[in-house]
């Protein structure tokens, strides 16, 4: 076997991902992160006796987990116990119209049922094609390098694609099966996830739906850190070397190849390959030379990247009433909000947000008799987020929560913590702030994103929410192992 030194810059999902693959081919591998914790977006903080995710908080595409894991003679139970909540989460239409969406399939046929006669059958049509979409995509496409257009050749995926709905959207799609609002706006909600409006996703995302309503909602227990811990305890396993504090500032080139890398302490690092899990763009266009860029200024900000989002971590000194793990505040149109972040950028005014109280589920994140919030309002990359505009939304969410809630909330805090924009770009370096990466359009479609390979450096490699597969955690452990096997096709031919 071939060994070769690897450098993987960054530790999130995709980071450690690729780097336990190719530890696992046997090659030595560093993985260099920039702040003082582990997990990228995935980190975890603890204040006053509260256990904080920072980022996500959904754990969906159960199989994904285990399919990672078991590559590697492991279960995720060796890691972590695993739950699925019942119900899955809570949708909050308005004063007194609360929806909780149950996790059993014919309790929701019921409760479709209940909004519009014959929804519920329509609902397993609809399921069937979505389950034909998530076998197709998430066990084939999405491990694709998306390198050439060739990998799409084959006559009998270019027949799947077609009937994948990848052309029409999936507003349009939605709507051949369902028509009320209510059913409508939950159909719709899962794309949230991949960052842009229903009526610019493909249809082919209706397989978010099957991985929501067939697969479930879980949820790790002491947080979603967990599957973070899990990693880093199998990476070290497998021989990953991990450095915390390791803030990368220049990659050096010479001719077609990386030749090293310099740390903002001065320090030269040496390898054979080099993988950026770090944000794309600042790969691209702040540590590379502008001869080795991929891109120009010109086509980064013609992409159309997902949200940002300010967030607000709260420990609060009771239990509270009225709230699920998981609630989607839906009180107010979604249109005016959705033009806020992808239209005509700015600050909405009556925004939608989304509430987990982790506490509700699990009482290790926080102190008995209390409660954990995380409260997150989706917002338009690029803006500014001083501290008076992050307290007038503060404002404006809670006014909303306690109200439909019908309890104090602010009254009650005893800790609090925001993170917005300016958080996403100093921690991350992330391009104009972005908290999701880029949307999943059509237009930015496995080879229409940005690139895995560096095109003029033959061992500079890229992984995560920039790249392809695209957004989200499942989709970046699966970025890891397509990164991985590219590398050691490269190494293979040394």
């Amino acid at each position: 076997m071939i060994h070769r030194k690897v450098v993987v810059i960054g530790s999130g999902f995709a980071g450690l991902s690729t780097a336990t693959h190719l530890a696992a081919e046997g090659q030595e591998v560093l993985l260099l992160e920039k702040n003082n914790t582990l997990g990228g977006r995935a980190r975890m903080f603890e204040a006053e006796g509260f256990t904080f995710d920072m980022g996500p908080s959904w754990y969906w595409m159960p199989d994904v987990f285990d399919r990672y894991f078991n590559k590697f003679g492991k279960k995720t139970s060796d890691y972590y116990d695993l739950i699925r909540l019942d119900p899955s989460y809570a949708v909050i239409f308005g004063k007194d119209d609360f929806m909780d969406i149950p996790a059993n399939l014919d309790e929701l046929k019921k409760l479709f049922e209940g909004l519009e006669p014959g929804s519920g059958k329509r609902l397993d049509d609809f399921l069937n094609q979505a389950a034909y979409k998530y076998q197709k995509g998430i066990h084939d496409l999405v491990h694709r390098p998306s390198l050439s257009l060739m990998e799409f050749a084959d006559f009998s995926l270019l027949k799947d694609l077609f009937k994948m709905d990848i052309f029409q959207s999936m507003s349009r799609h939605i709507r051949k099966y369902f028509s009320h609002d209510k059913i409508i706006r939950l159909m719709e909600f899962p794309v949230l996830f991949l960052g842009e409006t229903a009526q610019r996703i493909p249809a082919l995302y209706s397989l978010m739906n099957y991985a929501d309503i067939a697969l479930g909602t879980w949820y790790p227990m002491g947080g979603m850190h967990k599957i973070i811990e899990g990693m880093v305890s199998l990476a070290e396993e497998k021989g990953v070397q991990i450095r915390t504090n390791a803030e990368v500032s220049q990659i050096v080139g010479s001719e077609r190849e990386a030749k090293y890398l310099v740390l903002s302490n001065g320090e030269i690092i040496n390898f054979d390959f080099l993988i950026a899990g770090a944000d794309y763009q600042h790969v691209d266009k702040s540590l590379l030379p502008p001869k080795y860029s991929n891109y120009s200024d010109d086509y980064w900000d013609k992409q159309t990247l997902a949200p940002s989002s300010l967030l607000f971590y709260l420990g609060i000194n009771k239990k509270l009433k009225n709230l699920r793990h998981h609630n989607l505040f839906f009180d107010e149109p979604l249109g005016p909000h959705a033009d806020a972040i992808y239209r005509n950028p700015k600050w909405p005014e009556k925004p939608l947000f989304y509430v987990s109280a982790p506490s509700q589920t699990d009482p290790a994140v926080a102190p008995e008799g209390m409660e954990n919030l995380f409260i997150l309002i989706p917002l338009a990359p690029g803006l500014e987020d001083e501290a008076s505009i992050r307290e007038h939304y503060f404002d404006k969410v809670m006014d909303r929560l306690e109200k439909l809630t019908e309890q104090s909330v602010r009254d009650h805090i005893v800790y609090k913590k925001s993170y917005a924009h300016s958080d996403f770009k100093k921690d991350y370096h992330a391009f104009k702030g972005n908290a999701y990466g880029l949307a999943n359009t059509l237009m930015q479609t496995a080879i229409l994103k940005p690139s895995l390979k560096n095109k003029k450096l033959k061992n500079l490699f890229y992984t995560g929410q920039l790249t392809v597969p695209g957004p989200g955690v499942p989709p970046s452990l699966i970025s890891g192992e397509v990164v991985a096997n590219e590398v050691m096709k490269s190494i293979k031919k040394i």
